[in-house]
């Protein structure tokens, strides 16, 4: 694997988990009586959630590649801009979720959080299997960023509350917009 591979898999990876780490945050500053399992639970559910979605997107993703060979860098392109256009359009909205946000020592909600900041990873799954073989390592990857990165917010929600998260969650837009285009100019140019 290149080196620029990798590096395009963990930008992957830290653009995807912004949405956990914004959600992390937000629920370390409001639910400071929670202790430190309950970050590492959250974390774990994210970072489990955020490798199995590219899994079965992937999976989909393989079972349609002959038809799309010929445009995947455009598919792979579109999706991630959505998505991170998404991620920047949910981060300016995010005033509305602050107000009542949802309880994460429930398992119920818990499992909730994760499938919602994490649905995103499924569609991106389908684009790793337009340009990577290394699907084990991307899954490594982005479930163990996600983890960690989970578990920093959920800190940073305790400690200091939640006054970066719109920021990151547009920066976790860009970086996902700015790796479709990436992509797209790789294949086009070269």
């Amino acid at each position: 694997m290149e080196l620029t591979e990798t590096f395009i898999l963990c930008g992957l990876a830290v653009g995807l988990a912004m949405d956990a780490f914004a959600v992390s945050i937000v629920s370390g500053s409001v639910f400071r009586d929670l202790h430190i399992g309950h970050g590492l639970r959250m974390a774990l559910f994210f970072g489990g959630f955020q490798a199995l979605m590219p899994l079965l997107g992937f999976t989909a993703g393989e079972r349609l590649q002959e038809w799309t060979d010929p445009f995947d860098h455009w598919i792979a392109f579109g999706l991630l801009t959505f998505i991170g256009g998404k991620m920047i359009l949910e981060a300016l909205r995010i005033r509305q979720v602050e107000k009542k946000p949802p309880d994460p020592s429930n398992l119920l909600v818990l499992l909730a959080l994760s499938i919602a900041t994490n649905i995103d990873a499924l569609a991106v799954g389908i684009t790793l299997s337009l340009v990577t073989e290394h699907i084990a390592l991307a899954i490594l990857l982005i479930g163990l960023i996600t983890f960690v990165i989970s578990y920093i917010g959920w800190e940073i929600g305790r400690r200091i509350g939640h006054f970066f998260e719109t920021k990151i969650e547009i920066a976790g837009g860009l970086i996902l917009i700015i790796i479709g285009a990436k992509i797209l100019l790789r294949h086009l140019l070269f």
